[in-house]
């Protein structure tokens, strides 16, 4: 009996769909790899939940439960839930070894992935607004294929909207940097 080969499309749905097999889109990932790592990223996130639960007390006090005690039974679960999809994963012999992701797909993720790690980074250092503009006028140039001409106006126009909508109309103070504090935003 031949085994039936894996399919991915090679364009967009609806634009004449073609197929090509699965080894031919140098497919990367597979689906039990992504579910080890993210039952690995979950255990570690309900480790982090339990310590700082215990840490803020977890244990019942004579007035009632202490501020910990919900959340590190959440954690527990958490855990417990994340530790047997990790065994079920890591031991199974019938795991799905079906692939996850393409390599185009992923470059397409850390296309946007990246740039924002990068705006979180620079938003600590000079504040919302400035980190918010330098994001839209690189994105607007970079993957619109603006013009400076065109993208500056944009980016500096949302982030000045934004100022006037929280800090004005709503007070809300949104995160600033040692730049915008000194420019007295």
């Amino acid at each position: 009996m031949e085994r039936e080969q894996n399919l991915v499309p090679e364009s967009l749905p609806g634009d004449g769909e073609k197929t090509t097999p699965v080894s031919d889109a140098g497919l990367t990932v597979t689906m039990k790899t992504m579910e080890l790592v993210v039952a690995g990223l979950l255990m570690l996130v309900a480790a982090i939940v339990m310590y700082d639960s215990v840490r803020v007390g977890a244990g019942w006090a004579f007035d009632g439960p202490q501020a910990g005690y919900f959340p590190f039974f959440i954690g527990l679960i958490l855990l417990a839930a994340s530790a047997v999809t990790f065994g079920i994963n890591l031991f199974s012999r019938t795991a799905d070894l079906s692939n996850f992701v393409t390599k185009p797909a992923l470059l397409l993720v850390a296309k946007v992935l990246a740039p924002t790690v990068m705006y979180l980074i620079v938003m600590y250092y000079v504040g919302i607004y400035i980190a918010s503009a330098l994001y839209i006028c690189f994105f607007m140039m970079w993957l619109g294929k603006y013009s400076i001409r065109k993208a500056a106006p944009v980016a500096i126009a949302i982030p000045l909207v934004l100022f006037w909508l929280f800090e004005i109309a709503f007070l809300i103070p949104l995160p600033k940097g040692p730049l915008e504090a000194a420019l007295g935003f």
